[in-house]
């Protein structure tokens, strides 16, 4: 099939030779007819298989020009990158369509967000955050939108905003189309579904959890994080097969730390981004590695989940990520669009629980390489491998010391053992006159009165 099987308009067909598009991909060409026929719609497939465009085209295919204020499509990410790139990818299929296509975050003036929604748009794409705030304030009026697409729902779950979701559904009107494409199915997106989806209908190209079958995987035991670090200069050194190299830290303190260590050696050919980073900087940087300026990426998984970065050559996970779900998108980075794609696990003997998840999630025992004899063994550990000297004496450092005592509980006193009666005048009366025990009790009173 190709995409003039699809019936597309010739506006949006024009776009897609512009792009060098010309076959849909396998979710692309499943999902539609389906989106199109206006039901729900929940679609699984791997991470860089075109989920943008499968849930984009036939949505443009229906979206006449109006001059109307309000949106009448809305789109939820969960991260500002991620609202920046689909609002590229749109305004890429709407190049010979007269739409307008607005992106909300946070991190920016509010104010100049406001200013634009005021001046009418058709699409909007934003994070649930900001998004919530200007419905609240009643500068952005959801009430025309007719289609609702979440895009990294397990994200935006992860992330906390599961209350501005709910808030979200609330103010949306009853009667719309919910479309949702997602690379994994976790129990909270499946609770989402049955709580406001109506009888969606599934399109699942691959199970849920299934890697791109191009993309060669591999996995190294390493004792701690200074020796992954000698490990990881060792191989990304070679600049003939580690062309673009994206790795993956688990949290900002070890973007940080392993981008000093690496820093010295690498300098101009490194960047980091993570969320205590200036928009800006992380706009800057995510460019410059996609444009080739700089050969080495160090990324947390929110700040690159659902990115589409061009023809990276391996994908490390420096850290074995807590949840399979997020290897599966880390490695998703690569591979992406047919090409060939390679990805490299650190684990060390804790993370080892970690990687059996994720083997267990994919019904794939990853292969394991021997580590090379000239990366040397690490004797310096950082502070969280450190271990923990515990002085049973020392009461400001006890520890997890299981002959510490406990809390101090001891018998009170008779004096601090009474409890307020509310007076002895208030107890004496009460007895005399047998006042009932509750306001208005008649059928107590009428009792009292007879004995």
């Amino acid at each position: 099939m190709t995409f003039d099987d699809l019936n597309l308009s010739k506006q949006i067909n024009y776009a897609l030779e512009d792009l060098g598009f010309t076959t849909p991909t396998p979710i692309q060409e499943e999902a539609y007819n389906v989106v199109r026929s206006g039901t729900d719609v929940v679609g699984i497939a791997q991470t860089g298989t075109g989920k943008t465009f499968a849930y984009m085209l036939p949505v443009l295919s229906d979206l006449k020009f109006s001059k109307q204020i309000n949106p009448r499509i809305l789109v939820l990410v969960p991260t500002r990158e991620l609202v920046i790139q689909v609002v590229d990818e749109i305004e890429k299929l709407t190049k010979y369509l007269n739409l307008r296509i607005l992106g909300i975050y946070g991190g920016t003036n509010i104010n100049t967000q406001k200013q634009a929604v005021a001046q009418g748009t058709d699409i909007i794409v934003a994070t649930p955050g900001r998004l919530y705030d200007l419905a609240v304030s009643r500068t952005l009026q959801l009430k025309a939108i007719q289609k609702l697409i979440i895009d990294e729902v397990d994200v935006m779950l992860d992330l906390g905003f599961r209350f501005q979701l709910l808030n979200i559904f609330d103010v949306l009107p009853k009667r719309r189309q919910n479309i949702m494409f997602s690379a994994t199915m976790t129990d909270d997106v499946e609770a989402l579904i049955n709580d406001f989806f109506t009888a969606p209908q599934k399109i699942q190209i691959a199970v849920s959890g299934t890697p791109l079958d191009n993309i060669a995987q591999s996995c190294y035991d390493v004792p701690n994080f200074y020796t992954k670090v000698n490990l990881l200069i060792h191989l990304i050194k070679d600049k003939t097969n580690y062309k673009k190299v994206l790795v993956f830290v688990s949290n900002k303190r070890s973007a940080d730390r392993l981008f000093e260590a690496l820093e010295e050696r690498f300098n101009k050919e490194l960047c980091v981004i993570h969320s205590n980073k200036t928009q800006n900087y992380r706009i800057r940087s995510i460019r410059q590695f996609d444009e080739g300026k700089n050969r080495i990426l160090v990324a947390t998984d929110v700040m690159a989940r659902g990115l589409d970065l061009d023809e990276i050559s391996h994908v490390f996970n420096f850290d074995t990520p807590n949840f399979p779900e997020n290897y599966m998108h880390r490695i998703g980075r690569t591979g992406r669009a047919k090409h060939e794609g390679k990805t490299v696990l650190f684990t060390t003997e804790k993370e080892q629980v970690l990687k059996d998840a994720i083997e267990g999630l994919m019904q794939y025992e990853i292969p394991k390489l021997e580590l090379p004899e000239e990366v040397e063994i690490a004797t310096r550990l950082t502070p969280e491998e450190q271990p923990k000297n515990y002085e049973p004496n020392n009461p400001n450092n006890r520890g997890a010391d299981e002959h510490a005592p406990g809390p101090a509980f001891h018998e009170k006193s008779e004096k601090n053992s009474k409890t307020n009666q509310g007076g002895s005048y208030r107890r004496e009366i009460a007895k005399k006159y047998k006042k009932p025990k509750t306001k208005g009790d008649k059928t107590y009173n009428m009792r009292n009165k007879r004995k």
